[in-house]
């Protein structure tokens, strides 16, 4: 996971977004509306960069809110730079730093794994209930797929990292595999990973 992919996904969902034709447009997978869940990642990514600086205690006195009545290019706007704070807080750790997060304390590939989720995952929300086409960039969905999930069978992956990563989170089906309900991410370090799907 590398900063640059977190900025290509970044760019990639900005130019989706930018398609909405009215922010109030309700998305029902989110329970909020487009400008609810831009507002909702663009708040993910600013918390990752702020609990990867500050280590693995957890930081919960400031909240990142959305305006209400913000127009879309300000949005856009405020989801990008959010983006550029986490890589560039990222770029500058490092790589045996550790931030907190309730599912366990994840370095700095980690926290890009997070926010490239929060990017991939959110923007296919959207594109679903406004039937927008979404192609996300392929190298960074695999590596997503790999660094969050690594109990996902390589096999499931014949249908495509995207297909994977949308069944590992309740999004997508799979041939032959059960839906997923409820799922979690693997964001510390591979090398902690005890071998169990988490639940």
């Amino acid at each position: 996971m590398t900063p640059d992919g977190l900025r290509a996904v970044a760019a990639a969902a900005q130019e989706v977004l930018a398609r909405v034709p009215d922010v109030t447009a309700p998305v029902p997978a989110m329970g909020t509306d487009v400008a609810g869940v831009v507002g909702h990642v663009s708040s993910c990514l600013a918390s990752y960069a702020l609990d990867l600086a500050a280590g693995p205690v957890r930081v919960d006195a400031v909240r990142i809110g959305t305006r209400t009545g913000a127009p879309v290019g300000h949005l856009l706007s405020a989801l990008g730079s959010a983006a550029e704070v986490l890589a560039r807080t990222v770029t500058t750790a490092g790589p045996a730093e550790r931030g907190w997060h309730e599912w366990g304390c994840p370095d700095p590939a980690g926290f890009t794994a997070l926010g490239c989720a929060e990017l991939l995952l959110h923007t296919d929300d959207v594109a679903g209930a406004l039937g927008l086409a979404w192609t996300p960039p392929a190298p960074v969905v695999d590596a997503t797929l790999t660094r969050l999930f690594p109990w996902v069978d390589p096999a499931d992956a014949v249908a495509g990292p995207w297909a994977a990563l949308r069944w590992a989170t309740g999004r997508g089906e799979l041939p032959g595999r059960d839906p997923v309900a409820g799922w979690r991410y693997h964001p510390a370090p591979l090398t902690e990973w005890d071998g169990r799907v988490p639940r």
